[in-house]
């Protein structure tokens, strides 16, 4: 439980996507990681009360329903599904195009294809296949930080050759604020796509031994190991490299990769490029168990078709997993007919959907602690901090992320992009409502799973 809340939150966004914000924001980098950290943290804190307190749900898109309704119920359920399933797409396309460099005889839209079939048949197998496959990705990736750390921390203080620059690369060129202290703010924007995944493990929960246990040791250790793994990363990448520096997006010139080649590490590309590689995996596996649990969560509900229930004799949803892959088949034709611009494609079609569906977590808690507290306040062994004011904080630090997308000419197509796929969700909705089969209580419904969890 605890590898997979941290695989969750390990991606290639860390590895390749630090080097554009450091050139941005200069040293203030760290700053915007602590920012969007601390987001995260309160976010999970919240899904980890919400979860201790009803850990036979299953899926947090249900939280939401119990709280604010069955519309709510089925937008952060369907958000939450199509977001993972784009991003199937997105990481079998990045995984294509690091091993391209390796077998460039193959096309990238067949390896593509092959990646998606063979995590898609490791997902198929069981839920413990997903766990183990995820705990030993998450191992690599931490092993890799916490060694690009350690390296470092020699090179800075003069133990490795050529270093002994101490802390001078934080206040050299420019000083920590470079470009000024707001561009700091508009890093967030980025940078919290990079944390999306965590959130994975409150799902994960209600299939494991121990659901409250998993959940609240995950949850606790999310909060030093985002400070670890995320903050102490990237303080010691801009202490070892001046922000100035020319960073490509191509993996080959990730931060990182330069990092450890001024360190005079050999073979650094290489090294770098399986990191990555395994971070894409590992996200990639990860998106394949996610899109199928929301699926089979909304099918509870009679938000799906009913097919979707359908599991095997290992208790894995066959349709389900299927389903989620579909954006990725369809990531394989693009990649096949525009191999250039699928990318972009793909990460303008996920947008801002995550910040929505944390946006109604956050407010879902809001909601269901206080009637907790009122109707049985004996399941709040796991509670957040401060609250209200944390999660209120919490919602308008959202919201003003939000608002930032909108200001930032590049990120305003992001933003329009996800506003029309919550609008294309809300007519769904409504559709559903009036057209499709009868709504059930979402409490009647939790009293079910419940019951039937306490049976098995």
């Amino acid at each position: 439980m605890t590898m997979i809340a941290i695989g969750g939150i390990i991606g290639a966004g860390l590895f390749v996507g630090t080097g554009p914000i450091l050139n941005e924001a200069g040293p203030a980098t760290i700053l915007t990681y602590l920012i969007t950290g601390t987001i995260l943290i309160l976010i999970m804190r919240m899904l980890g009360e919400m979860a201790v307190a009803q850990p036979s749900v299953g899926s947090f898109s249900d939280y939401s329903r119990m709280a604010l309704g069955n519309w709510a119920g089925f937008s952060v359920g369907w958000l939450y599904w199509y977001f993972w399933a784009i991003v199937v797409g997105f990481e079998a396309t990045a995984a294509a195009g690091i091993l391209h460099q390796y077998i460039p005889g193959v096309p990238g839209w067949l390896i593509s294809l092959v990646l998606i079939l063979l995590l898609t048949a490791t997902n198929l197998y069981s839920v413990g296949s997903y766990g183990e496959f995820e705990f030993w990705f998450a191992s690599i990736k931490v092993a890799a930080i916490v060694i690009f750390i350690v390296l470092a921390l020699l090179f800075i203080i003069g133990v490795l050759p050529g270093g002994g620059m101490g802390l001078s690369n934080l206040y050299d060129e420019g000083g920590f604020f470079p470009n000024g202290s707001l561009v700091m703010f508009s890093g967030v924007v980025t940078v919290i796509f990079a944390f999306v995944g965590a959130e994975i493990v409150t799902i994960a929960a209600a299939e494991s031994s121990e659901p409250q246990r998993g959940v609240v040791r995950a949850t606790n250790q999310v909060i030093y190991r985002i400070l670890l793994f995320y903050v102490g990363s990237v303080f010691f990448l801009a202490a070892v490299v001046p922000w100035n520096t020319k960073f490509a997006e191509a993996v080959i010139r990730s931060p990182f990769t330069v990092a450890f080649q001024k360190m005079g590490i050999p073979f650094a590309p290489t090294i770098m490029n399986f990191v990555v590689l395994t971070a894409v995996l590992s996200v990639l596996n990860s998106s394949l168990y996610t899109t199928s649990r929301m699926l089979f969560a909304l099918t509870r509900h009679n938000d799906a078709p009913q097919f979707f229930l359908h599991t095997t004799r290992r208790g894995v949803p066959l349709w389900a997993i299927l389903a989620g892959t579909s954006f990725g088949y369809v990531s394989v034709l693009l990649y096949y007919f525009f191999p250039e611009e699928v990318f972009t494609w793909l990460i303008n079609a996920s947008g801002a959907i995550a910040l929505f569906v944390y946006l109604l977590i956050a407010i879902s808690e809001l909601v269901m602690r206080r009637r907790l507290e009122r109707e049985a306040p004996e399941r709040l062994q796991l509670r957040m901090w401060l609250y209200p004011w944390l999660t209120i904080l919490s919602i308008l630090a959202i919201l003003a992320v939000l608002i930032a997308m909108f200001v930032i000419p590049d990120q305003r197509p992001l933003l329009e992009a996800s506003l029309v796929s919550l609008g294309v969700i809300l007519i769904a909705y409504l559709i559903r409502r009036f057209a499709g089969p009868p709504e059930r209580d979402p409490h009647e419904a939790i009293r079910e799973q419940e019951t039937a969890a306490q049976t098995e």
